[in-house]
């Protein structure tokens, strides 16, 4: 599964921490794995961090993803595309917050969803069918190492490790400081 998902993404070995790069905009990668249900995903994410907003921006994936027999592709590969664009508003800005009695993110203003100018440019898929293998979850599963993909990936830009979700422009920055 990382074999092939590193494979598709062009995957070369470096040092990481990268500290070959200048300036406010930084980039690194990021793998991570997940089973679920008998079903495997391997994610390599590529990020831009901006040191001085501490935004990130989540702009390639690469998922190879078995779940046993393959029966629609073209439906498959849509739901891991939709699941890892969720996966990222997840890592990048929900929240739920509350006060002491309540709920206080009540609207979209107070609980901030992905923008579509800030989705990933470039979701690649690999398939990976095992028609002897009863097939097992198809999409749910991508969406479980989005977040540690990208935490790895911020990793390699930056040299911090963000450990709590949503990060968040304000997090981010508070990690870099």
């Amino acid at each position: 599964m990382i074999k092939a998902a590193a494979e598709k993404a062009g995957w070369q070995a470096q040092p990481s921490p990268r500290k070959d790069q200048t300036g406010n905009i930084v980039s690194g990668r990021g793998v991570a794995y997940a089973q679920r249900s008998g079903t495997r995903v391997a994610i390599v994410a590529e990020v831009e961090v901006d040191r001085a907003s501490g935004k990130i921006w989540a702009r390639k994936f690469t998922v190879a993803h078995d779940c046993g027999q393959i029966i629609n592709p073209d439906g498959l590969k849509h739901t891991i595309e939709g699941n890892i664009v969720q996966g990222v508003s997840r890592t990048l800005w929900e929240e739920v917050k509350f006060d002491a009695n309540n709920v206080t993110s009540v609207d979209w203003m107070t609980y901030p969803i992905l923008d579509i100018a800030e989705a990933p440019e470039t979701i690649d898929v690999v398939l990976i069918n095992h028609p002897e293998v009863l097939p097992s979850g198809a999409g749910e599963p991508s969406t479980r190492p989005v977040a540690a993909a990208i935490a790895n990936a911020i990793f390699d830009a930056t040299g911090v490790r963000i450990r709590r979700v949503p990060f968040s422009p304000d997090r981010v920055k508070q990690a870099l400081s």
